[in-house]
Formats: structure tokens, sequence, C-alpha cells
């Protein structure tokens, strides 16, 4: 984590607390998680509990604790996506990336989330690839979507 960056994040808003959800949201940006370390500044800067810090980042599912992969895969477990089969969409991604919900590959590629609603329930099931939709999926849709992101990303490789 740099330093130099969290201090420019925090430029102009030490003791502002209402800028909390910002200041995050800038640090989520910046590192692709909330580092531990980024709360326990946020929170010293802002003059914010950590405890209060650690509440909001945790609870809003735009943030993460930990380090995401490159490719986030996000599944729509809600009700409308549920009944049109969700759950075969979030088996096939768990079991052909070899994770448990929530988790990342090992080489930092893929992590996979489940949420309870994506509010686009006419389209289901949906699932989300880093803020792309892909609606009325299907296993098999899945399963070259994935294979789709390990060609793209290997060729990106093989170009740097």
């Amino acid at each position: 984590m740099s330093t130099a960056t969290l201090e420019s994040i925090l430029e102009g808003r030490r003791s502002q607390p209402q800028q909390l959800i910002e200041v995050l949201q800038d640090v989520q940006e910046s590192y692709g998680y909330v580092p531990e370390d980024a709360m326990r500044s946020v929170s010293k800067n802002l003059g914010v509990p950590l405890m209060e810090v650690y509440r909001i980042a945790n609870f809003y599912k735009t943030f993460s604790l930990k380090p995401r992969g490159k490719n986030v895969i996000t599944i729509c477990m809600g009700t409308a996506c549920h009944v049109r089969g969700a759950h075969l969409l979030l088996d096939q991604v768990l079991g052909q990336l070899g994770l448990v919900p929530g988790a990342t590959t090992e080489d930092g590629q893929f992590t996979v989330e489940r949420v309870n609603c994506l509010g686009a329930c006419a389209l289901g099931p949906v699932v989300v690839h880093n803020g792309d939709y892909h609606h009325h999926m299907t296993p098999n849709k899945l399963r070259k979507l994935i294979a789709s992101i390990r060609s793209t990303s290997m060729e990106e490789i093989a170009h740097a």
C-alpha cells in the first residue's frame, strides 16, 4: 500500500467524518480493496472510530476487505434469477474455477461473488463480469464466457 496514494486521498478531508464513504470509495478504486492499514489511517485522519470504518467497509458490497481477482464474476441469487437456474450457474463457475464464493484463484485472475439481487430481474439469470451484465445466462454460456476471459488474459500476458 502506497502511503503517498493514501495521503493524496486524505488531502483536504482530514477531520471530516462525513467524507468516510467517499474516502473508502477512493481507497477501493486505488488499491482494488480496502486494506486494514488504510482503514486505520482513515479512522485516525477523519476522526471516525475504527469499528465504524470497518462496519461501513464490511457492510457495502462495493467494498472488499481483501484483494479481488482481475476478473470479478458476480452471480445474482435473487428470487427471479434463482428460479431460473442461478444455482446451476454458481455451481458451474465454482466448479470450473475450483473456488468457493468470495474466493480468488491462486493466479489472481478470478474472484467469484454471489449477491442477493442485482435489480435486473426480467433479464435473469444475470452474471456480471467486471461491471458488464450478461443476461439470460446458462451454464454453457457461462463456460464460454470464462473460456473467453481466460484466452483474452493469456493473449495479454503473451503481448506484455
